[in-house]
């Protein structure tokens, strides 16, 4: 989720440091492995949700595929201290498999070779997720016309063109056996978009192009027996959002209730850890009667309701509810939406 004022996300200062110690981990340990025998790619798996997913899939028993750009040898423009080797580090660390591979996804020779060490080592694609964003690149708070160009053809390049090109060059893999799952992550669900306005015109062409793609492959993939839906998180406590309001996991919410402190804002009470999309993601992919959300766009707080998950402090986050309740109540708490 954007926040109302998401300039943490985009003034982040440039590092080379080595990986925060705020660095998503891997979820607790499970004592049952339903996706074990799955293969599965994330392409965006360096940072924030894609992070999280690769290593709930991987404790859930899946070899994953994790792609990025961010790597020890070559960063992405992102100025991030993560890496795609880094997310693999992690799910080995945790008892888990699979594969760190750089990939720009807006360059089809990158693609393509993905594709083919992909078939060569794990034969096809069980679960797809694309996670790749571009919210770096967003001119929050300036128009059209006066927000600069370049940026917005990368966040369109980024949030969704890679989308399209990683479906069209991965989906045949994905199709190769019944039953695949087709997973694109976007920002708010079709009820919020529908009737709000993302606070920039490129960043909400993007965002609800992605819930529409998802729309438009459950029908191509329809004949296929696999699944395509949305699904989109709440308020991210991402690295990058702990940073930019100076705060730590073991502190956000005294931080966010503290009136002495500008941020992180008291709504941030409300957010939840990338971990709350990954178990719903790992949950709807082990579900045999998935395809029965096909075309969705989900929450990960639906999902969490669907499948009776907790996020890792043990509430369950409602932070669309919290958004719609703030609309005829601006001092609605946001506690009691978790």
């Amino acid at each position: 989720m954007s926040t109302e004022n998401p300039t943490p996300e985009t003034t982040t200062p440039q590092t080379t440091n080595p990986e925060p110690t705020e660095s998503l981990q891997p979820d607790a340990p499970r004592t049952d492995r339903p996706l074990t025998g799955k293969t599965a790619v994330v392409a965006g798996a360096t940072r924030g949700a894609g992070r999280a997913i690769a290593l709930d899939l991987a404790a859930a028993g899946a070899f994953v595929w994790c792609t990025g750009r961010s790597s020890a040898d070559r960063p992405s423009d992102y100025g991030r201290p993560e890496t795609i080797e880094g997310t693999l580090d992690l799910i080995r660390e945790a008892g888990g498999d699979g594969e760190a591979v750089v990939c720009d996804h807006l360059v089809d020779a990158d693609l393509a070779a993905l594709a083919g060490r992909i078939q060569a080592v794990s034969g096809a694609i069980d679960i797809l997720v694309n996670d790749i964003g571009g919210e770096a690149y967003v001119s929050w708070g300036e128009k059209l016309w006066t927000a600069d160009p370049a940026a917005g053809r990368r966040l369109f390049d980024a949030g969704l063109l890679t989308h399209l090109s990683t479906a069209r060059t991965l989906l045949p893999l994905l199709i190769s056996r019944p039953g695949g799952l087709h997973i694109e992550i976007t920002d708010g669900t079709s009820e919020y978009n529908t009737t709000h306005f993302r606070e920039a015109v490129w960043l909400d062409l993007t965002k609800t192009a992605v819930s529409r793609l998802a729309f438009g492959l459950s029908h191509e993939l329809a004949d296929s027996g696999a699944t395509a839906v949305a699904l989109t998180p709440g308020w991210l406590r991402s690295e990058m959002m702990l940073e930019g309001f100076d705060t730590r996991e073991d502190t956000w919410m005294a931080d966010s209730l503290d009136p002495a402190r500008e941020v992180p804002p008291v709504d941030f009470a409300i957010s939840e850890t990338p971990h709350l999309l990954g178990r719903g993601i790992v949950a709807l992919a082990a579900d045999p009667d998935r395809n029965r959300f096909t075309g969705q766009t989900l929450s990960s707080f639906a999902l969490a309701e669907t499948y009776d998950l907790r996020d890792v402090d043990g509430t369950r986050p409602d932070a669309w509810g919290f958004l719609a309740a703030k609309e005829t109540d601006p001092h609605a708490d946001p506690r009691a939406f978790r």
